[in-house]
């Protein structure tokens, strides 16, 4: 149930657990969740994982345009008429994902405005990072955009933050998120560890020292 025995309205609650209008599916790695160009019908919520959207051109050119993890949506595009998929969404790793219908989105967002304010939360959020990308992209190095890349998805400035990154996250992956080679990454990724910015202990670790590399001149 999404209400607690007093009568509020639980947004988590709401977000795990199967009712109208709402499914929860396990997809393996690279497990494709929806395609570019389907129907856009539904809203989506990482409730374990993480999940990469990816764009191909007609020319099957691929470029990574998002990562999302934990407690973030994705596919919302639906809620403002977009008819078709974007963007396809893929399974970094083995995650969990809820499904929420379109109509029964609309619901909620209407009739609950506890959930409608951590929706709310996330477009905004959602919007900062599209605009620090497109900045990212025209104006910084590679190597910058690696440092804040690893930053991100160490959860820095988070509460508990920087975290060590426990999906395993290839360095072509990386390429394509930040618009270079995989040579490029496994360069920098080399330097960083040199340098004491990063470190593997079973899993990648982010120092706050990396923030160096993003006040470079």
């Amino acid at each position: 149930m999404a209400r607690k025995a007093a009568g509020r309205f639980d947004p988590k609650a709401f977000l795990a657990t199967v009712s109208r209008g709402r499914t929860v599916n396990e997809h393996r790695r690279n497990g494709v969740i929806f395609r570019q160009a389907m129907p856009s019908d539904a809203v989506f919520y990482v409730l374990r994982g993480r999940v990469k959207l990816v764009v191909t051109s007609k020319q099957g050119k691929e470029a990574v345009v998002g990562i999302m993890g934990p407690g973030e949506f994705f596919g919302e595009g639906c809620l403002i008429g977009q008819p078709l998929r974007l963007a396809t969404a893929k399974a970094l790793v083995d995650c969990e994902v809820t499904r929420v219908d379109k109509n029964e989105m609309l619901r909620v967002l209407h009739d609950e405005p506890a959930f409608g304010e951590i929706f709310m939360k996330h477009l905004l959020t959602r919007n900062s990072r599209v605009e620090e990308d497109l900045v990212d992209q025209l104006f910084n190095s590679s190597e910058k955009r690696l440092a804040r890349t690893l930053l991100l998805l160490a959860n820095f400035g988070k509460e508990g933050g920087p975290q060590p990154i426990m999906t395993r996250i290839s360095q072509e992956t990386l390429a394509e998120i930040i618009g270079t080679t995989r040579p490029r990454v496994s360069h920098f990724m080399n330097k960083f560890r040199k340098l004491g910015f990063i470190s593997y202990n079973g899993h990648l670790h982010i120092h706050s020292s990396l923030l160096s590399v993003l006040l470079q001149e």
